[in-house]
């Protein structure tokens, strides 16, 4: 197996460049989908996809979007409420879209991959969760040796929570943390004990779960480098398989919850820079390995593998080892994609529930990549999950002469080259070891969207 790839966390170079930017979980990104494409567009886009025997395997995203509290930070689309009937409604109307998607695909399509996110998806119980997972064993094939990925919130699952979805045939978790610091928690309203994760956790790995994944969050209210440096030894010490250091994006005109946020308690720039050096130094020492973004993990992880063998992906979910899966997204505001098509449902749950009753699938929006399109999504793809893009690839894959085709682009990253943030040579674009951080600046010289000078602001901040 090959060495994973360096990484250098270069500090200055960082708060020269650093600025807004998309995350590039696609591209184009979402902000770009038009409100033209609807059902008949995803109906196309699937019919297309299954013609001439190209049944590509699927992996499935569930969005169950309630949670029981709410935390100030969040910027997901989700429902706080006590009240349950709300999420047994809910329920139901997803199990009415899965009856409208699924004979689209057929069983021959495989699943191999699944992630249900939120919201909290354990808002629900064991019951519930198992019915909806049930209702999609019974549309579609998953694979035996499949990927099925729930996030966990721990103040709402035991031990018997955890078995239960075990059960049921979830074989990976992401654990919600962020801080486990009792005034941080007190500032973004997220009371959570150390005990209950560490409890999850333990109770994981007794029933087989094949990968634990922990989300901690840098910049919180309170948050100081003494603080945060208890809380990842604890959050080390528990050897999760993979760990997420995300950066707050403090955005109170975009997202209401925020703005119980007091603005006078959040670190200040050079504390929250030295806030994330100091995480990826103590994850570098644990032998935790950079993938890319905010996420590391253990050297024999998944994601790590796949990274050492060329097999990484990106898309909706994150990072991603099935790079070869059709995306197939359910529930109110879920985005998926079906080979050059995205989609994304109605992301308020009236005209979700208004479409489903009328038996119309609840697209809300997408977008068909032209070929220019289609050509920047493999750039931007490859420096984002291997930090090196090969112009001989790109062109014999997309037809192109590399250096004529982005003769603007190639130019502009000679300013990035100056900086040390990229190697550039005749046949190649690599991402140094202290850009990797930084590698959306990269990736968004290749935007043809940002280049007709659309806002960046609308982004959050790379670092």
């Amino acid at each position: 197996m090959s060495q994973p790839l360096p990484f250098e966390l270069d500090l200055d170079l960082i708060r020269r460049l650093d600025g807004n930017g998309p995350r590039y979980t696609s591209y184009p990104t979402a902000d770009r989908f038009v409100d033209t494409f609807g059902e008949d567009n995803y109906r196309a886009s699937v019919a297309r996809r299954n013609a001439g025997g190209l049944r590509r395997a699927l992996s499935i995203y569930v969005h169950l979007p309630f949670c029981s509290t709410l935390c100030f930070y969040c910027a997901c689309n989700k429902i706080a409420t006590r009240d349950r009937g709300k999420g047994e409604r809910y329920l139901d109307y997803l199990a009415r879209e899965i009856e409208l998607q699924s004979p689209l695909f057929g069983r021959d399509r495989r699943v191999t991959q699944m992630h249900w996110g939120g919201g909290t998806p354990t808002f629900f119980d064991s019951a519930q969760l198992a019915a909806l997972f049930g209702q999609l064993r019974a549309r579609f094939d998953f694979a035996v040796d499949g990927e099925y990925s729930i996030e966990i919130d721990p103040r709402t699952v035991d031990a018997g929570g955890v078995a239960a979805l075990r059960a049921m045939g979830f074989n990976r978790m992401s654990l919600g943390v962020q801080d486990f610091d009792a005034d941080v928690q007190k500032a973004v309203n997220r009371i959570q004990s150390e005990a209950q994760t560490l409890d999850v956790i333990d109770a994981a790995r007794r029933e087989g779960f094949a990968s634990v994944n922990v989300d901690l969050i840098y910049g919180l209210p309170r948050q100081t480098l003494v603080s945060f440096n208890r809380t990842l030894a604890r959050v080390i010490a528990a050897r999760p398989d993979r760990i997420a250091i995300y950066n707050y994006a403090h955005m109170p005109e975009r997202f209401m919850p925020q703005q119980r946020i007091v603005t006078s308690e959040l670190p200040a720039p050079d504390t929250k820079l030295k806030l994330l050096g100091l995480a990826v130094q103590r994850l570098a020492e644990a032998g935790y390995v950079y993938i890319g973004m905010d996420h590391f993990a253990l050297p024999g992880d998944a994601l790590a593998v796949a990274q050492q063998q060329g097999r990484l992906t990106r898309n909706f979910q994150g990072y991603s080892t099935h790079a070869e899966c059709d995306l197939l997204a359910l529930g109110v505001s879920s985005i998926g994609q079906i080979g050059p098509a995205y989609s994304q449902n109605y992301r308020d749950l009236d005209r979700y529930y208004a479409s489903i009753d009328q038996g119309v699938l609840p697209v809300m929006r997408g977008l068909e990549l032209d070929a220019d399109d289609l050509v920047r999504r493999a750039v931007i793809h490859a420096l984002m999950c291997q930090f090196t893009l090969f112009k001989p690839a790109i062109e014999s894959s997309y037809l192109i002469d590399f250096n004529q085709y982005f003769e603007k682009e190639l130019q502009a990253l000679q300013a990035l080259a100056q900086c040390a943030l990229v190697r550039l040579d005749d046949e190649q674009i690599e991402v140094t070891p202290a850009g990797r951080m930084l590698v959306r600046n990269v990736c968004m010289v290749f935007d043809k969207y940002l280049q007709r000078g659309q806002a960046q602001q609308r982004y959050s901040r790379v670092i």
